[in-house]
């Protein structure tokens, strides 16, 4: 009854997996697992591993060790498949593969039954409100936008609803005045279908609101896996800390966001102001430490050589 529950719950699982291209070594020692119908976002610096271990998961490479598992199914590369890629999983890579010389609607189509006309035509408007193209279903895809091509990939992803799909940088391409809501959709749609989802992404605003869970990678390995709440509230170190915004490193108090420092009529930090740089609903203010630089965030702009005193709110 244990076994069953445990495949149940847990969906995949990488076992201590590493990864070289040739000689040099891009993962090491790999271990978590991803949950039926689990969000999980993959963070790190650029060359950290992220795209390569979607990859890896998607079954495009071959281990040099460990093992990847979908249920009781093993992930295999090259080596044992002629054809990479499983049913149950979907990527979403940087590079689109997709068919220029048709349409839209046919791209995200063309790996749907045809078995019953009507519902396939309903899919495939559900899939375009989805990604927000309903106005250019027929449009040929070689006449879109790198952006929108992004999302005529992101559509025929989930178009047959895999198990879990991996996306790579899914919004890298899209406008900022259509992610927000793309995003949502997204997002929403695959909770609701219960598909299990990761996200590799250097852009915090991808994952966060939608990831039930972090992994950072750094110099091969996971430095950190939690929670995004319990992972912006203590961040180990400095590299975690700034995927989230401006920080800084105060002797007394560690690691310390902008927007957790805040003007005072006293205190021992004692600080001269440099620039102030407008943000929309704050300014994030730059000032002098002794030798050092922090920021803090103010509701108004301030003049530049003022001095004033700061506190930690954490």
């Amino acid at each position: 009854m244990q076994m069953v529950l445990y495949y149940f719950c847990t969906m995949l699982r990488v076992e201590n997996i590493s990864f070289a291209y040739d000689k040099t070594m891009v993962l090491k020692n790999l271990n978590f697992t991803v949950k039926e119908g689990e969000h999980l976002a993959i963070i790190g610096e650029s060359g950290s591993g992220k795209s390569t271990l979607l990859k890896l998961i998607y079954g495009e490479f071959d281990l040099n060790k460990g093992h990847i598992f979908w249920k009781e199914n093993e992930i295999q590369g090259p080596k044992y498949n002629l054809v990479v890629g499983y049913d149950f999983i979907k990527s979403v890579a940087q590079e689109f593969d997709l068919m220029p010389f048709i349409t839209v609607e046919e791209n995200i189509g063309k790996y749907l039954t045809n078995t019953f006309p009507n519902e396939k035509k309903a899919r495939i408007a559900e899939l375009l409100d989805i990604v927000e193209l309903s106005n250019f279903s027929k449009t040929k895809v070689k006449l879109l936008s790198g952006g929108q091509k992004q999302r005529v990939a992101l559509a025929r992803a989930i178009a047959k609803q895999p198990e879990i799909i991996l996306l790579d940088e899914p919004f890298s391409n899209i406008d900022n005045f259509k992610k927000q809501s793309l995003r949502r959709s997204l997002f929403r749609y695959l909770k609701e279908k219960n598909i299990a989802c990761i996200v590799a992404t250097h852009d915090k605003d991808d994952v966060l609101g939608y990831a039930d869970t972090m992994i950072v990678l750094h110099n091969n390995e996971i430095i950190a896996n939690n929670t995004p709440e319990i992972l912006y509230h203590h961040p180990k170190n400095v590299l975690i800390a700034s995927f989230f915004g401006e920080f800084n490193e105060l002797n007394s108090y560690g690691l310390v966001y902008a927007n957790q420092l805040k003007m005072v009529a006293n205190s021992e930090i004692k600080v001269i102001i440099k620039q102030s740089y407008f943000k929309g609903n704050y300014y994030l203010i730059e000032a002098k430490l002794e030798n050092k630089i922090v920021f803090f965030e103010h509701y108004a702009a301030l003049k530049k050589g003022k001095k004033t005193c700061l506190a930690v709110l954490k």
